[in-house]
């Protein structure tokens, strides 16, 4: 079956006795035992929820998957990969990484003993360099968030198997639609279901799913142990919006390739960050594992001062953090995502003070390269009227 008849049925035939199209939202704690010692299949909703279940199985069907498991925000499902971990244990992380993840990474894994190396995991003698006897896994980000570098995802799990430890690909960028990471030898995809499953920034939602039965069995023992669990009517509005992930994804791609490709052009502009940019880094690698480009671009300008007026000056693409919904959204990462990344350590991958985020919405091409025509505009009149 085809992945966008797939995300359209989401949910569907799931409620024989009733025939509900949608999935029934439970908003139930708990459920009655049928007598003692007995069960129908659901206790307590921290453990199991049939709309919560909905969810989770249909997302491992779409990364082919055998486990998923739905968490309240993909922070949480980070987490839960974490305490797969303990001292002395040593991860090989994506140098380019969202600044949350750093932040878990360095403030509470760290002081636990579990030590974090930060490489270039496109570099795959980087990767083997920094793998040792202590490494547990590797976890990538690719493209990475937010200058779009890529990773080799059969290359790192080629040296990953061959030290017997495991592949985690953060996989919030692609969406199933576009890369699929188990389907290359990938032990674990992580999502923030925020972004572009959900796609209406209405929901706060994270998930996991696991290649091996035994290794999602051990996750979940997390999952309902630590409890940060997905609500039922968050599961639901997660559903709901995975139905249209194909539209979306197609219409986010087409209109990021056109802003890039007009960025480049601009005069305000020095570097534009986008996978399908014929000159982008590694974009041949990129198209031997997955099948589009993505909704995300980052760009720098010209110098630093333009940031502030051009933020203030859009009228149509929002000044906010996340992304991935229909709405176009432009963030300022040294200052928004990334901001608990020490300077030194951003600058020094590419993290400046000139670069800007732009998750591409849905809306027409044409309205979003106006309006950042005459933000840019407008930015340059700001710093030459105060003659900075």
């Amino acid at each position: 079956m085809h992945i966008d008849t797939h995300v359209a049925q989401l949910g569907n035939r799931r409620d024989p006795a009733t025939g509900a199209i949608s999935v029934p939202v439970y908003h139930s704690a708990t459920f009655a035992h049928p007598g003692p010692g007995q069960s129908t299949g659901y206790d307590y909703t921290r453990t199991g929820n049939p709309t919560r279940q909905a969810l989770e199985e249909e997302t491992a069907r779409l990364e082919r998957g055998a486990r998923g498991l739905a968490f309240a925000s993909g922070m949480a499902a980070i987490d839960c990969l974490c305490r797969l971990f303990g001292p002395g244990d040593r991860l090989v992380v994506s140098d380019d990484l969202y600044g949350g993840t750093y932040r878990l990474f360095e403030r509470i894994l760290r002081p636990l003993g579990i030590d974090v190396a930060y490489v270039d995991t496109g570099d795959l003698e980087a990767v083997e360099r920094a793998v040792n006897e202590r490494t547990r896994a590797l976890f990538l980000e690719t493209p990475t968030n937010p200058l779009m570098k890529i990773s080799d995802i059969r290359g790192c799990v080629r040296i990953a198997r061959a030290r017997g430890i495991i592949t985690i690909v953060d996989n919030t960028f692609m969406t199933p639609y576009f890369q699929r990471p188990l389907e290359l030898g990938a032990d674990v995809v992580v999502h923030s279901a925020t972004k572009y499953l959900g796609g209406h920034n209405d929901v706060l939602a994270g998930l996991l799913v696991a290649k091996d039965p035994a290794l999602g069995e051990r996750l979940q023992f997390y999952q309902n142990s630590a409890g940060a669990v997905l609500s039922p009517h968050d599961s639901w509005l997660l559903l709901r919006g995975m139905k249209t992930l194909a539209l979306r994804m197609q219409r986010h791609e087409a209109n990021a390739a056109a802003v890039a490709r007009w960025l480049e052009t601009h005069p305000l502009v020095t570097r534009v960050y986008y996978p399908g940019l014929d000159g982008h880094p590694r974009r041949s690698v990129h198209e031997q594992q997955a099948t589009g480009f993505g909704g995300m671009v980052s760009f720098d300008v010209a110098d630093a001062r333009l940031v502030a007026p051009l933020l203030s000056n859009v009228r149509l693409i929002t000044f906010a953090e996340s992304l991935g919904g229909v709405e176009s959204l432009i963030t300022y990462p040294a200052v928004q995502t990334h901001s608990d990344i020490p300077p030194e350590v951003r600058e020094a991958i590419g993290v400046t003070d000139r670069l800007v985020r732009l998750s591409i919405g849905i809306e027409h091409v044409d309205d979003l390269i106006a309006d950042l025509e005459q933000a840019l505009k407008a930015a340059e009149r700001e710093v030459k009227r105060v003659g900075l």
